[in-house]
Parts: C-alpha cells; structure tokens; sequence
C-alpha cells in the first residue's frame, strides 16, 4: 500500500499589535552583583589636559599690617583640539561640557589647581608662599574649558 500524503493547513501567525503588552520575563535565579555606569575623569588624561592649558597669571604683593600678601587671579585655558592627538574623545562642545561638568565633582582638581597657583605665585613674586587660597570657576566656550582662580597668597 503506498504512503498517502496528508496535507494540513497551517495556520495563519497571529497578528502582533505595536500597542500590544507583551508578558513579563520570569526570573528564576537573582543577580548577586548590581551593576552602574558611572562617568569620573581619567587622571593620566587629566594630566595631558592640564600639561596642554594655557596658563596666564596677574597680580601684586601689597604689605599690611607687617604682612605680605598677593592677590591676583590666574586663568587655565584647556584647549580640547590640543588633546585630540592624545585624548580618543572628540574634541568638541558635548565633550568640553562634559569635562566641566565632571571636574566640579573631581577630588583632584583642587589639588591640582594649587599646584599650579602656587607656582604661578612664585614666578610673579620670587618668593615661596607660606599659604595660597583660591577659588575657582569655570566656564566652557565652544571645545575650551577656562578655569579662573582668584589667588590669595600670604608670605
């Protein structure tokens, strides 16, 4: 007896709605480690960056009271497009907002801004500050970042 072909028809795939709520994914084991994106500022990066700025630096020693002081400000200009050789982020405006963003929350800057001021004071006035205060803003234009410290230096 040959073998008879049984035809059956096959049904049509149901239409699936865009709106439609599709069914919750059942977990059966739970995760141990949670993980987050977290965006911080590399610190060898911060270091080209800063070994690229522009430094510019004013100010006058005044004597009161017996004691000299210096007040002055001193202005970084980190030019992203100096770093581009360097730096795999494209120097542009997102990434300049980006860094300024990221350097008012980095541990580093004060430091690193100290470093710097200190330095300055010291070539201005050819002495060696005993105490040097700063405070800082800073302010984005286009792909550079500006960095404006008012110094205060006592002697």
């Amino acid at each position: 007896m040959p073998d008879e072909i049984v035809t059956q028809a096959v049904p049509k795939p149901r239409e699936v709605s865009l709106y439609e709520i599709r069914p919750m994914a059942q977990v059966r084991r739970i995760g141990l480690i949670e993980r987050e994106v977290r965006e911080t500022l590399s610190q060898a990066a911060l270091d080209a960056v800063f070994a690229h700025a522009e430094v510019i630096s004013e100010g006058e020693s005044r004597q009161e009271a017996g004691k000299t002081s210096f007040f002055g400000s001193t202005m970084l200009t980190c030019d992203l497009a100096a770093t581009s050789e360097i730096l795999r982020e494209p120097p542009d405006d997102g990434t300049a907002r980006r860094l300024a963003a990221l350097l008012l929350k980095d541990k580093s800057l004060d430091q690193r801004i100290e470093t710097i001021v200190r330095r300055e004071v010291e070539r201005i006035t050819s002495r060696q500050p005993k105490k040097v205060r700063g405070e800082t803003r800073i302010r984005i234009q286009s792909t550079c970042v500006f960095l404006d410290v008012d110094v205060e230096a006592m002697f």
